[in-house]
Protein backbone atom coordinates (compact mmCIF):
# COMPACT_ATOMS: atom_id res chain seq x y z
CA UNK A 1 0.00 0.00 0.00
CA UNK A 2 1.58 3.28 -1.10
CA UNK A 3 2.15 6.06 1.43
CA UNK A 4 -0.05 9.10 0.86
CA UNK A 5 1.48 12.60 1.20
CA UNK A 6 1.21 14.40 4.53
CA UNK A 7 -0.94 17.53 4.52
CA UNK A 8 0.02 20.84 6.12
CA UNK A 9 -1.72 24.22 6.47
CA UNK A 10 0.28 27.43 6.13
CA UNK A 11 0.54 29.51 9.32
CA UNK A 12 -1.21 32.43 7.60
CA UNK A 13 -4.36 30.30 7.36
CA UNK A 14 -4.23 28.93 10.91
CA UNK A 15 -7.66 29.18 12.50
CA UNK A 16 -9.40 29.96 9.20
CA UNK A 17 -9.69 26.44 7.84
CA UNK A 18 -9.38 22.78 8.75
CA UNK A 19 -9.01 19.86 6.37
CA UNK A 20 -10.39 16.35 6.67
CA UNK A 21 -8.62 14.04 4.20
CA UNK A 22 -10.07 10.72 3.08
CA UNK A 23 -7.87 8.29 1.15
CA UNK A 24 -9.25 5.53 -1.05
CA UNK A 25 -7.20 2.80 -2.72
CA UNK A 26 -8.01 -0.14 -4.92
CA UNK A 27 -10.61 1.90 -6.79
CA UNK A 28 -12.69 0.40 -9.59
CA UNK A 29 -14.56 3.31 -11.16
CA UNK A 30 -17.78 2.78 -13.12
CA UNK A 31 -20.73 4.80 -14.41
CA UNK A 32 -22.37 5.29 -10.99
CA UNK A 33 -25.77 3.76 -11.74
CA UNK A 34 -26.08 2.54 -8.14
CA UNK A 35 -25.33 5.99 -6.76
CA UNK A 36 -27.84 7.82 -8.95
CA UNK A 37 -30.66 5.61 -7.72
CA UNK A 38 -30.04 7.37 -4.38
CA UNK A 39 -28.62 10.72 -5.48
CA UNK A 40 -31.38 11.73 -7.90
CA UNK A 41 -34.23 11.32 -5.37
CA UNK A 42 -32.11 13.22 -2.83
CA UNK A 43 -31.71 16.13 -5.27
CA UNK A 44 -35.45 16.10 -5.95
CA UNK A 45 -36.18 16.19 -2.22
CA UNK A 46 -33.76 19.11 -1.67
CA UNK A 47 -35.35 21.11 -4.50
CA UNK A 48 -38.79 20.59 -2.95
CA UNK A 49 -37.62 21.34 0.59
CA UNK A 50 -36.04 24.69 -0.31
CA UNK A 51 -38.46 25.83 -3.02
CA UNK A 52 -38.84 29.60 -2.68
CA UNK A 53 -36.03 29.88 -0.10
CA UNK A 54 -33.04 32.15 -0.73
CA UNK A 55 -29.92 30.01 -1.00
CA UNK A 56 -28.26 32.11 1.68
CA UNK A 57 -30.94 30.91 4.09
CA UNK A 58 -30.37 27.21 3.46
CA UNK A 59 -29.08 25.70 6.72
CA UNK A 60 -25.34 25.07 6.48
CA UNK A 61 -24.64 27.27 3.47
CA UNK A 62 -23.08 30.05 5.55
CA UNK A 63 -20.41 27.72 6.92
CA UNK A 64 -18.85 27.20 3.50
CA UNK A 65 -19.15 30.93 2.77
CA UNK A 66 -17.23 31.65 5.96
CA UNK A 67 -14.22 29.87 4.45
CA UNK A 68 -13.93 32.74 1.98
CA UNK A 69 -14.91 35.59 4.29
CA UNK A 70 -12.11 34.52 6.65
CA UNK A 71 -9.53 35.46 4.01
CA UNK A 72 -11.29 38.56 2.71
CA UNK A 73 -13.08 37.08 -0.31
CA UNK A 74 -16.74 37.74 -1.11
CA UNK A 75 -18.29 34.22 -1.30
CA UNK A 76 -21.13 35.48 -3.48
CA UNK A 77 -18.58 36.26 -6.20
CA UNK A 78 -16.26 33.29 -5.76
CA UNK A 79 -18.47 30.40 -4.70
CA UNK A 80 -17.51 27.25 -2.81
CA UNK A 81 -17.97 24.17 -5.00
CA UNK A 82 -20.63 22.83 -2.60
CA UNK A 83 -22.78 25.93 -3.12
CA UNK A 84 -22.34 25.78 -6.88
CA UNK A 85 -23.65 22.20 -6.82
CA UNK A 86 -26.60 23.10 -4.60
CA UNK A 87 -27.52 26.04 -6.83
CA UNK A 88 -27.89 23.71 -9.80
CA UNK A 89 -30.07 21.37 -7.77
CA UNK A 90 -32.35 24.15 -6.48
CA UNK A 91 -32.75 25.51 -10.01
CA UNK A 92 -33.87 22.08 -11.17
CA UNK A 93 -30.81 21.67 -13.38
CA UNK A 94 -29.20 18.28 -13.90
CA UNK A 95 -25.86 17.72 -12.22
CA UNK A 96 -22.99 16.59 -14.39
CA UNK A 97 -22.54 12.83 -14.39
CA UNK A 98 -18.85 12.02 -14.56
CA UNK A 99 -18.10 8.68 -12.94
CA UNK A 100 -18.82 6.78 -9.73
CA UNK A 101 -16.10 8.44 -7.64
CA UNK A 102 -16.61 12.05 -8.76
CA UNK A 103 -20.39 11.76 -8.50
CA UNK A 104 -20.12 10.17 -5.04
CA UNK A 105 -18.00 13.06 -3.78
CA UNK A 106 -20.56 15.52 -5.17
CA UNK A 107 -23.26 13.62 -3.29
CA UNK A 108 -21.22 13.89 -0.08
CA UNK A 109 -20.53 17.59 -0.61
CA UNK A 110 -24.21 18.43 -1.07
CA UNK A 111 -25.13 16.25 1.92
CA UNK A 112 -23.09 18.31 4.41
CA UNK A 113 -22.65 21.49 2.30
CA UNK A 114 -18.88 21.77 2.51
CA UNK A 115 -16.56 21.87 -0.50
CA UNK A 116 -14.62 18.67 -1.17
CA UNK A 117 -11.57 18.49 -3.41
CA UNK A 118 -10.87 15.20 -5.19
CA UNK A 119 -7.49 14.22 -6.61
CA UNK A 120 -5.81 11.26 -8.29
CA UNK A 121 -2.89 10.48 -5.97
CA UNK A 122 -0.78 9.16 -8.83
CA UNK A 123 -0.68 12.74 -10.16
CA UNK A 124 0.13 14.40 -6.83
CA UNK A 125 3.91 14.62 -6.51
CA UNK A 126 6.19 14.63 -3.51
CA UNK A 127 5.81 13.70 0.15
CA UNK A 128 3.86 16.78 1.28
CA UNK A 129 0.78 18.79 0.33
CA UNK A 130 0.49 22.37 1.56
CA UNK A 131 -2.62 24.52 1.77
CA UNK A 132 -1.72 28.18 1.41
CA UNK A 133 -2.84 31.36 -0.31
CA UNK A 134 -1.86 31.71 -3.94
CA UNK A 135 0.52 34.50 -4.87
CA UNK A 136 0.29 36.84 -7.89
CA UNK A 137 0.56 34.88 -11.13
CA UNK A 138 -0.17 31.48 -9.60
CA UNK A 139 -2.92 29.47 -11.28
CA UNK A 140 -3.76 26.03 -12.57
CA UNK A 141 -5.58 24.61 -15.56
CA UNK A 142 -9.10 23.69 -14.54
CA UNK A 143 -10.84 20.49 -15.54
CA UNK A 144 -12.82 22.32 -18.23
CA UNK A 145 -9.59 23.91 -19.54
CA UNK A 146 -10.21 27.28 -17.88
CA UNK A 147 -7.34 28.97 -16.06
CA UNK A 148 -8.11 29.20 -12.33
CA UNK A 149 -6.59 32.31 -10.75
CA UNK A 150 -5.24 31.59 -7.25
CA UNK A 151 -3.95 34.97 -6.11
CA UNK A 152 -5.11 35.54 -2.53
CA UNK A 153 -7.18 32.35 -2.59
CA UNK A 154 -6.89 28.94 -0.96
CA UNK A 155 -4.85 26.49 -2.99
CA UNK A 156 -3.35 23.05 -2.45
CA UNK A 157 0.25 22.69 -3.63
CA UNK A 158 2.49 19.69 -4.16
CA UNK A 159 6.12 19.58 -5.28
CA UNK A 160 5.12 20.58 -8.83
CA UNK A 161 2.72 23.40 -7.97
CA UNK A 162 -0.98 24.07 -7.34
CA UNK A 163 -3.52 21.37 -8.10
CA UNK A 164 -6.75 22.12 -6.23
CA UNK A 165 -8.92 24.50 -4.20
CA UNK A 166 -12.34 24.58 -2.50
CA UNK A 167 -13.74 26.19 -5.65
CA UNK A 168 -12.40 23.89 -8.35
CA UNK A 169 -10.03 21.02 -9.06
CA UNK A 170 -7.22 20.91 -11.59
CA UNK A 171 -7.00 19.07 -14.87
CA UNK A 172 -3.65 17.63 -13.79
CA UNK A 173 -4.95 15.72 -10.77
CA UNK A 174 -8.46 15.00 -12.06
CA UNK A 175 -10.05 11.59 -11.53
CA UNK A 176 -9.72 9.32 -14.55
CA UNK A 177 -11.50 6.06 -15.37
CA UNK A 178 -8.28 4.22 -14.53
CA UNK A 179 -7.66 6.03 -11.23
CA UNK A 180 -6.82 3.50 -8.51
CA UNK A 181 -5.76 5.80 -5.64
CA UNK A 182 -7.54 9.02 -4.71
CA UNK A 183 -7.53 11.72 -2.07
CA UNK A 184 -10.68 13.59 -1.06
CA UNK A 185 -10.19 16.72 1.06
CA UNK A 186 -13.09 18.27 2.99
CA UNK A 187 -12.62 22.03 3.57
CA UNK A 188 -14.10 23.19 6.89
CA UNK A 189 -14.19 26.82 8.14
CA UNK A 190 -13.17 25.73 11.65
CA UNK A 191 -16.67 26.40 13.00
CA UNK A 192 -18.10 22.92 13.58
CA UNK A 193 -16.96 20.51 16.26
CA UNK A 194 -14.16 18.08 15.52
CA UNK A 195 -16.64 15.25 16.12
CA UNK A 196 -18.98 16.62 13.42
CA UNK A 197 -16.16 17.06 10.93
CA UNK A 198 -14.93 13.55 11.67
CA UNK A 199 -18.45 12.23 11.07
CA UNK A 200 -18.47 13.94 7.65
CA UNK A 201 -15.16 12.26 6.84
CA UNK A 202 -16.50 8.86 7.94
CA UNK A 203 -19.66 9.42 5.89
CA UNK A 204 -17.50 10.23 2.85
CA UNK A 205 -15.40 7.10 3.35
CA UNK A 206 -18.56 5.00 3.69
CA UNK A 207 -20.09 6.42 0.49
CA UNK A 208 -16.86 5.88 -1.47
CA UNK A 209 -16.90 2.28 -0.33
CA UNK A 210 -20.63 1.95 -1.14
CA UNK A 211 -20.85 3.77 -4.48
CA UNK A 212 -17.50 5.23 -5.52
CA UNK A 213 -15.63 2.07 -6.43
CA UNK A 214 -13.54 1.93 -3.27
CA UNK A 215 -12.60 -1.34 -1.65
CA UNK A 216 -12.83 -1.90 2.14
CA UNK A 217 -9.29 -0.52 2.58
CA UNK A 218 -10.65 3.03 2.19
CA UNK A 219 -9.04 4.98 5.03
CA UNK A 220 -9.79 8.24 6.77
CA UNK A 221 -6.87 10.56 7.45
CA UNK A 222 -6.41 12.73 10.54
CA UNK A 223 -8.08 16.14 10.69
CA UNK A 224 -5.52 18.85 9.86
CA UNK A 225 -5.70 22.29 11.46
Amino acid sequence: MAQEPRIEIDEELAGAVRLAPVVAEGLEIDNAEGLWAVFQPFCTELAARYRGVSIGEVPGIQAARQLYRAIGIDPTKLRPSSEALLRRVLKGEELYRINSLVDTINYCSISYLLPVGLYDLDYVEGEAIALRKGTPGESFEGIRKDTVNLEGRYALFDRTGPFGSPTSDSNRARIRQQTSRALAVIFDPNEMSEETLASHAHFTADQISRFGGGHPDTRMGQIVG
